[in-house]
């Protein structure tokens, strides 16, 4: 006979998602991290174009052209004072229109060899932008890390507390059925069952207050994990019977990933306003030019203006070479004014940052201090929350044979209700608390693996 699985029973047999999984999931397909992976592939295409600057400059030219070469004594300025004819011939005393070909080859060389340090305080701050968007990544991927495993325990004791609703609800229908034969019967007041009733409303309320935050807390791990917040997800509930063995952070705060994102910015403003302040410095240029050139017109073209060629080979045919080489230097001194204004704003920005360093190192130190007390508050509420569940249980059982009996009215036995209720959500509060406050001590101490290494 064919069995036929339903979907509560699929979801049972979900093989769990460790939260070593879930992190390694959300890293690996979380937008964010992607987007800042390729923000350091860009910096560092920057860092070699940055190197890639110390190359010289070789540019060549090719042009031919057919036109004439009439010449005339006089000042002259092309369109814009850029555009104009480069024709060059003898002044004649009449316009002719005698044309023929001619070609320009040209190379020119320039490199700008020492800088006096300039080049290299670019490729410094080139990397620095490098090693801020390496902490930047970082930064992301530990905050990440923490945020998921933060999602994972709230989405595990919102279920519990979604499962101890739904007990909750069958104790109070127990007891409405209880009441509802003992009220037929005529052994207790109608009233008993009105409260009975209204005990059982209350309860399928709690429920779906439950359901419904448990509702938001996995859409908030699906995001952080880019998946679709509708697919089942099974969680490893083996931290509702377990604490964490290690408390203690052997790192620094120094070495936090969000400290070091911070103190990073510090160093590329630095570096920045170092090349600001050598970008006025002057630059050495050894530059050469050969230039080669053809023409349809003859050396002895003037005065009888019948010595040229139209023929397009004559034309293009290389006849006469120059070549220049030579050192220069320029320095723009006027420059030392626009730019110091340029680096002393880049000073500022770079003591605002350090500013923001100091406030997140602050910070930091009281989220750990915080972290603490609450691993030793936690751990107290843990050995208590067993001795408060099993009294709160023994009391209902007792309230529950008492009031069946006719021994006790509803109202103490509504009053174990609640107890039970609330102790079975501070026994299982109680465990993910501790590992809770873990996670806070290591998010504030950077280190991630003091809660990582304890998880499966």
């Amino acid at each position: 006979m064919a069995i036929m699985l339903t979907a509560p029973a699929l979801y049972a047999q979900q093989k769990p998602l460790l939260l070593s999984e879930a992190i390694a999931n959300g890293l690996s397909a979380y937008p964010n991290i992607k987007a800042k992976q390729f923000y350091i592939q860009s910096s560092r295409a920057l860092v070699e174009n940055a190197r890639n600057e110390r190359l010289p400059n070789v540019e060549v030219s090719l042009q031919q052209s057919f036109g004439t070469i009439n010449g005339l004594f006089g000042p002259l300025s092309g369109f814009g004072g850029v555009m104009g004819v480069a024709s060059s011939g003898p002044p004649h005393s009449s316009q002719n229109w005698n044309a023929g070909f001619g070609a320009s080859y040209i190379m020119n060389t320039n490199w700008e060899f020492f800088t006096f340090g300039r080049r290299h305080s670019r490729i410094s701050l080139s990397q620095a932008q490098v090693d801020k968007d390496s902490a930047d990544l970082a930064r992301e991927a530990f905050m990440l890390s923490a945020k998921i495993a933060g999602a994972y325990l709230n989405l595990i004791i919102v279920r519990k507390i979604a499962d101890n609703a739904e007990a909750n609800l069958k104790r109070t229908q127990y007891i409405q059925e209880v009441v509802q034969a003992r009220t037929r019967s005529g052994l207790n007041a109608g009233v008993d069952s009105s409260i009975a009733n209204a005990e059982v409303a209350s309860a399928k309320l709690a429920l779906i207050a439950s359901q419904d935050n448990e509702l938001q807390i996995r859409n908030q791990l699906a995001q952080l994990l880019n998946t679709d917040p509708l697919l089942p997800l099974e969680l490893d509930t083996s931290y509702l019977e377990h604490t964490p063995q290690q408390f203690n952070a052997d790192t620094d705060i120094s070495v936090n990933p969000q400290a070091k994102f911070y103190d990073a910015r510090v160093r590329e403003s630095e570096q920045h306003a170092d090349y600001l302040k050598k970008s006025i410095l002057p630059g050495l240029n050894l530059f050469g030019i050969y230039q080669t050139r053809g023409s349809g017109f003859g050396f002895d073209y003037s005065p009888y203006q019948g010595i040229y060629s139209k023929s397009y080979w004559e034309g293009i045919k290389p006849s006469r070479s120059n070549y220049l080489a030579g050192i220069s230097i320029a320095w723009n001194i006027l420059s030392i004014k626009k730019i110091k204004e340029q680096e002393t704003a880049q000073r500022f920005i770079s003591s605002a940052y350090r500013q923001e360093y100091d406030l997140l190192s602050a910070q930091l130190r009281a989220q750990l201090a915080l972290a603490d007390q609450r691993i030793e508050y936690s751990l107290i509420a843990l050995k208590e929350a067993p001795v408060q569940y099993k009294a709160a249980a023994d009391a209902y059982n007792q309230k529950s044979v008492l009031y069946k009996n006719g021994l006790t009215n509803i109202i103490d036995v509504q009053q174990a209700l609640y107890a039970v209720n609330k102790a079975e959500t501070n026994l299982a509060g109680a465990y993910i608390q501790v590992w809770q406050a873990l996670l806070l001590k290591a998010a504030a101490s950077g280190d991630l693996d003091l809660f990582l290494k304890q998880i499966r």
